[in-house]
């Protein structure tokens, strides 16, 4: 069977899917305004502890797009790092998420929260369309993947 590059003599333009992991630790205190005492005990348990508690999450941040002829990159994994210690590292890297982060003064400090927040931050410094998805590991059992939907 024939290809279309040897027909066209156009080589077909190809997608790839590049992933950056980065690192950092943050403490939270999980409690919604919206909800009495009582309900934020019932529902977040001993992570509504007034005096909050820590976590080392790990991200990965995956970009989407099409090879680029002259550099054989989807994007310089060196720019990626540099938007990434922007958008994550230093707004959340040792920080208390409720109380250091204007973000999350109203806003809960859930996971599923904080992959939303570092997904908006990357969507500012990156191209158009190549943020892919971003994936936040609490633990090593819970895990958040959030792709703009």
């Amino acid at each position: 069977m024939e290809s279309s590059y040897v027909k066209t003599g156009v080589k077909p333009q190809r997608v790839v899917q590049v992933t950056r992991v980065e690192s950092f630790s943050a403490a939270h205190h999980l409690h919604s305004n919206c909800l009495s005492a009582e309900e934020n005990k019932k529902i977040f348990g001993k992570c509504n502890n007034p005096n909050g508690h820590g976590h080392n999450y790990k991200v990965e941040v995956t970009v989407r797009g099409e090879i680029n002829q002259a550099t054989g990159m989807v994007i310089n994994l060196t720019e990626l790092k540099e938007h990434m210690q922007e958008a994550i590292m230093k707004p959340l890297d040792h920080k208390n998420l409720d109380k250091d982060v204007p973000h999350f003064a109203n806003v809960v400090s859930t996971t599923e929260n904080v992959a939303i927040y570092i997904w908006d931050n990357l969507q500012t410094r990156l191209p158009p369309n190549l943020l892919y998805e971003v994936k936040v590991y609490e633990t090593d059992k819970n895990i958040v993947v959030y792709r703009g939907e």
